[in-house]
């Protein structure tokens, strides 16, 4: 199936300057002071508002931004050297923004000036003005488009023409986003099916497979370059016998594995890092996470394509602390790892685990007609009937990301909740089934995660009390 149009609102180039003659009571945040800082505040819809600073010009400067080109590709490349906030919006929210004309959705930027620099300026500091950006949404998952591109004035005097009001020069604009969706059919200890959405359309494109994974597997996630690997962490530690006294005071060898139709394996989470309570304590702490690997068939074994490390956060926050590397394709020579994603998500309320790169990098030219065959489980330019995970060169290795842009995200349910992770994938990040399959394992990760780091004076559901028994020296 195709995939599901999105649309990303992106807003950036956040610059404020003030008039010369500026009024006594805004002289304590003029640019001539060191101390003074302004931020902002990003709202939108239900969407959590987004917060930072902004920096601050004098008005004799070149102001040549103003004069930009609102043509969307000429701008694209410095509104993502300053980002300020990303909104993403589904095929379904963008019809209800359309239907009411789009006058009724506007993104609200609220600036905030800090004379003392010691505040976000958000709680003791001078509301300097606030702007109203109407979107209009008509056709905007099939083309991108510049929705504002110019200074602005703000604050009380704005309505004068004499200059004497603060201004703010901010670009808006919005692109397709198209994106694959994946629905887990259960949850994940319970070895469900993954169906492909889109719209009211499901179609099962992969099975998944929890169980146990013994000492003896020991070898999973290396081959014999990887034992030569310059990392300095033990991805894969072996038990010992001693190790099944503590078989109450800890949580390993978890695994899933993704499934073709056809039934080949096509991408496996596997629980490397035992999830241990810290001493004196009956939680994961951060300085002693678990850990997955995320794992991609190649060559007739399997090849380490990430780490997921997961804990529970200290002090009175009720959240699960996560962090997620990617191996570069050199790992077995050099061991190096980017980390992508580092984030916490409420262990009550549950959220979102995310991965976007729109922060550092252009967004990647995508096509809202890409489209996938997740059936064939054939790579493209594999030989016909190679069939998955059995046609795996060196030379098609995955490289750590295809572009930046938006990347993944998966929900996760908060602790005692159903949960039935949704996944959803930028479409440059998938080129075949495996790719796909990758992330739906790392969601499965991150949603055994949240077990995982459940309390120790907390009981499991039974279908995680099993690995005392399955384990065998």
């Amino acid at each position: 199936m195709d995939p599901c149009p999105f649309v990303r609102i992106l807003v950036g180039n956040l610059a404020l300057r003030f008039p010369v003659s500026t009024k006594p009571s805004l002289s304590r945040i003029h640019p001539s002071s060191s101390t003074s800082s302004c931020f902002f505040k990003i709202k939108f819809k239900n969407f959590p508002h987004q917060v930072g600073s902004i920096p601050v010009v004098h008005s004799k400067e070149d102001n040549s931004s103003s004069s930009s080109s609102r043509n969307p590709e000429s701008c694209n490349a410095s509104l993502q050297k300053s980002l300020a906030a990303c909104f993403s919006l589904s095929k379904s929210e963008m019809d209800k923004i359309v239907l009411k004309g789009g006058s009724s959705y506007k993104l609200s930027i609220e600036v905030y000036a800090d004379p003392d620099g010691s505040t976000c300026g958000l709680a003791s500091g001078k509301l300097l003005g606030k702007v109203l950006v109407p979107l209009d949404l008509h056709g905007a998952e099939s083309r991108p488009s510049v929705v504002h591109n110019r200074w602005i004035d703000i604050g009380q005097n704005r309505s004068n023409k004499n200059g004497s009001s603060p201004q703010l020069f901010l670009t808006v604009r919005t692109e397709p986003d198209p994106r694959f969706v994946f629905q887990f059919g259960g949850e994940p200890e319970c070895s469900p099916q993954v169906f492909q959405v889109q719209g009211n359309l499901k179609q099962a494109v992969f099975t998944c497979k929890f169980g146990f994974r013994s000492s003896s597997d020991r070898n999973l996630g290396s081959r014999s370059s990887l034992a030569e690997s310059k990392a300095s962490r033990n991805w894969v530690p072996s038990m010992k016998k001693s190790d099944k006294d503590q078989s109450s005071k800890e949580r390993k060898g978890w695994s899933m594995t993704v499934h073709d139709l056809s039934g080949s394996p096509v991408a496996m989470a596997s629980m490397v890092t035992p999830f241990v309570p810290s001493p004196g304590s009956d939680k994961v702490s951060r300085s002693n996470p678990g850990a997955w690997l995320i794992l991609r068939p190649e060559c007739g074994t399997w090849r380490p394509w990430g780490r997921l490390e997961a804990w529970r956060e200290s002090g009175f926050t009720d959240a699960l602390g996560y962090r997620f590397d990617l191996f570069h394709d050199d790992i077995a020579a050099t061991g190096a790892t980017t980390t992508v994603s580092s984030s916490t998500l409420s262990t009550k309320l549950g959220g979102k685990f995310t991965m976007d790169m729109t922060t550092n990098v252009s967004t990647p030219s995508i096509s809202p007609q890409s489209s996938c065959d997740f059936g064939s489980g054939s790579r493209p330019g594999s030989r016909p009937g190679s069939g998955s995970g059995s046609d795996f060169g060196f030379g098609l290795s995955p490289s750590p990301l295809r572009g930046g842009g938006f990347v993944m995200s998966s929900t996760v349910e908060g602790v005692g909740k159903c949960s039935k992770p949704e996944v959803e994938v930028g479409v440059q990040n998938v080129t075949c089934t495996e790719d796909a399959a990758a992330f739906v394992a790392l969601a499965a990760a991150m949603d055994l995660s949240m077990d995982a780091c459940l309390s120790f004076s907390q009981k499991l559901r039974k279908e995680l009390r099993q690995q005392t028994q399955n384990f065998v020296d």
